[in-house]
């Protein structure tokens, strides 16, 4: 009896390709997109580099795919954050969850969105275009939030959504920084309570 195939035949993947993905993940988020060898990857996803040619493309496709999971995981809370029923709480629970991700236990850190190409060379061009470009989409969508917020007459008129949007992503970013320089949990969450008694009313 002739049974459906699934995909291409052939000799499968002796490996977990979501598994390698998030360890992969995780080598970038802590050394950035530069300071990653294709050795280190490869080691940490237990394949070799022919496999990972052959599963994720080049080493900039293979980012890409990080930065996906990353966007899908571990900074999920953006997406969760712009369905909180006011402005206020969108705000807060995205500084919450930035946080919450930058200082996780055993996780690296600071933000794979902000650190991950900022030493790059001319070489990586693409790679720090498409990091502006993901750091700039949440706060479009963050703008986007806000404006409602304005038109609902939750925010006052005069509110500028584009303005507020910036600067809770740019704390948001400077949050992530720090983190990644050692400042601890509480001191950070001091730091985005400070600056969410400037709300607009």
């Amino acid at each position: 009896m002739a049974t459906k195939q699934s995909g291409p035949i052939g000799r499968p993947r002796g490996f977990d390709t979501d598994e390698a993905l998030e360890r992969a993940m995780l080598v970038f988020w802590e050394q950035g997109y530069e300071g990653a060898s294709l050795a280190t990857l490869t080691g940490a996803m237990g394949i070799s580099t022919t496999s990972m040619y052959a599963a994720f493309g080049n080493k900039e496709e293979l980012f890409r795919k990080a930065l996906e999971r990353y966007t899908e995981g571990p900074s999920a809370y953006l997406a969760r954050a712009l369905d909180e029923p006011t402005a206020h709480r969108t705000a807060t629970a995205i500084l919450a969850g930035t946080i919450r991700t930058t200082t996780r236990p055993a996780h690296p850190r600071g933000c794979l969105g902000v650190q991950g190409a900022l030493a790059t060379g001319d070489s990586a061009q693409a790679v720090r275009d498409l990091l502006a470009a993901w750091r700039n989409d949440g706060c479009v969508r963050l703008r986007d939030r806000f404006r409602r917020a304005v038109d609902e007459g939750e925010l006052p008129p005069e509110t500028d959504p584009g303005l507020l949007s910036r600067y809770v992503t740019t704390l948001a970013f400077g949050i992530a920084v720090q983190a990644a320089g050692g400042v601890g949990r509480d001191e950070l969450q001091e730091m985005a309570d400070a600056a969410l008694r400037n709300w607009p009313l």
